[in-house]
């Protein structure tokens, strides 16, 4: 299978690579810096930018499935990468003859998330994170809005602890809904697997232990 990474040199993308080389995966990885991505057979390394149509249509063609896992490190500021990727993203989808699934990763904290957590944790994402979840969501929405193969993946708290294989997955949200932590290798776990089998298009589905 041909599975391209958007966003492939650190965190979760690079987990999905990782555990891509493992599974015996073509690969096709597009990131700012190439130095990080490991030299294996089936990897193609695109040193490109996510904002650039014609990086990311190159990146794209003929990918079975796209995987998108920007991030920004651990800067909290509005940058605008989210929604100038999303826009991106979407003219070199429109330019390909096939349409695959795409599976973008967000967080517990795009779109309407805030409402289901706890008044603490409201004050902590108002006071650092508001901002580049706003971009996160415009992202969320742009891509929903145009391009009906896709799904969101939510996950709680990042860490970097161990694969394990068991997370929850949620898509039904109530007042009474928690989501936690949960690894960067996991999260990668969840989307290659769905990059495979995909049965949340159009669903965000929210990951945590």
């Amino acid at each position: 299978m041909k599975i391209a990474v958007i966003g492939a040199s650190a965190g979760v993308g690079l987990e999905i690579v990782k555990q891509l080389i493992e599974s015996g995966d073509s690969v096709t990885t597009l990131s700012r810096s190439i130095g990080s991505i490991p030299n294996a057979p089936g990897v193609t390394p695109v040193q490109g930018s996510a904002l650039n149509e014609t990086d990311v249509r190159k990146t794209i063609e003929g990918a079975d499935t796209v995987l998108v896992a920007l991030g920004t490190g651990m800067s909290t500021k509005a940058t605008g990468l989210y929604p100038k990727a999303a826009q991106a993203l979407l003219k070199a989808l429109a330019s390909l003859p096939n349409k695959p699934p795409v599976i973008v990763l967000t967080g517990f904290g795009a779109g309407k998330i805030r409402d289901y957590h706890s008044f603490f944790i409201k004050f902590l994402f108002n006071l650092f994170l508001k901002n580049i979840y706003a971009e996160k969501t415009q992202m969320e929405q742009m891509i929903s809005g145009s391009y009906s193969n896709a799904m969101f993946v939510r996950p709680g708290r990042l860490t970097n602890g161990d694969l394990t294989q068991k997370y929850r997955v949620t898509t039904e949200l109530t007042k009474s809904t928690r989501i936690g932590s949960i690894s960067r290798k996991d999260v990668a776990h969840f989307m290659i697997k769905q990059a495979k089998s995909p049965t949340y298009i159009g669903e965000y589905p929210a990951l945590s232990y």
